[in-house]
């Protein structure tokens, strides 16, 4: 792409995981700016601004420096910089990293309002949920190679378990671990905390056979819930557990 090349320019929106703005000028005037980079209709830009102002939520803030804003703050008036000019194509990198949850609520609900009104938006993110939540197609990559790519349901399919039993019991003996861990489809159990995890390769009565097992044994638990592999064993099975630098 050419420097001068603004018809292009003007429909994408990059969202960098650096906040990129000016330190000197006001939420409001940090907006102005970069959407007045590509809107140069007065009334127009306007419009825009408080359209972007309010989607991520800044509108008690407009006249705050960014060294007044929390960093969840800040990172909202990333993103209103980068998407203000209503940009078709937006680039969002790792956006909620180290913000509180209240914030990412707002981030994360303000990019579906961005898809619902015709956005097309590619995601970088290492939170495995928030592709769950967001994203329609997903592309899993490791050291800059395409592990697997398709839906959220479909690469849950390459999962090698097939569920995960959470179990609250309290002084489990080590024995009784054992004997579980000799089922035929369990793949691992682990005890922690009080909570028993058993993870199985397959089956469909896994939940009533644990349970069965319980009670045969007079094991008192509180509560067991059942649940599907998510992204995220997915993501841990398709690049490894060991720790990145």
């Amino acid at each position: 792409m050419k420097p001068n090349a603004y018809d292009i320019k003007a429909k994408l929106g990059v969202v960098f995981q650096d906040v990129a703005v000016f330190q000197e000028l006001t939420v409001y005037e940090n907006i102005d700016y970069f959407c007045g980079l590509y809107i140069k209709d007065k009334a127009k830009r306007k419009q825009y601004m408080e359209e972007a102002i309010e989607l991520v939520g800044l509108e008690d803030f407009k006249k705050f420096y960014p060294k007044q804003l929390s960093g969840g703050l800040l990172r909202r008036l990333n993103i209103a910089c980068g998407i203000a000019h209503k940009p078709k194509l937006i680039f969002l990198d790792e956006p909620t990293v180290a913000v509180d949850p209240q914030s990412r609520n707002n981030i994360l609900d303000g990019i579906k309002k961005l898809r619902q009104k015709g956005a097309t938006i590619v995601y970088t993110t290492h939170y495995m949920e928030e592709v769950e939540h967001i994203c329609d197609r997903v592309i899993i990559l490791d050291k800059g190679k395409i592990l697997a790519t398709g839906t959220c349901d479909s690469l849950k399919e390459l999962a090698k378990i097939e569920e995960k039993v959470t179990v609250e019991v309290k002084e489990l003996a080590q024995k009784y671990l054992e004997e579980i861990k000799k089922i035929e489809q369990v793949d691992e159990v682990s005890y922690n905390g009080n909570l028993l995890l058993v993870t199985y390769k397959k089956g469909k009565n896994n939940l009533v056979e644990l349970m069965d097992y319980l009670k045969r044994e007079k094991i008192p638990y509180n509560k067991i819930y059942s649940e599907r592999p998510t992204l995220n064993d997915v993501f841990l099975e398709l690049t490894g557990k060991e720790l990145r630098d």
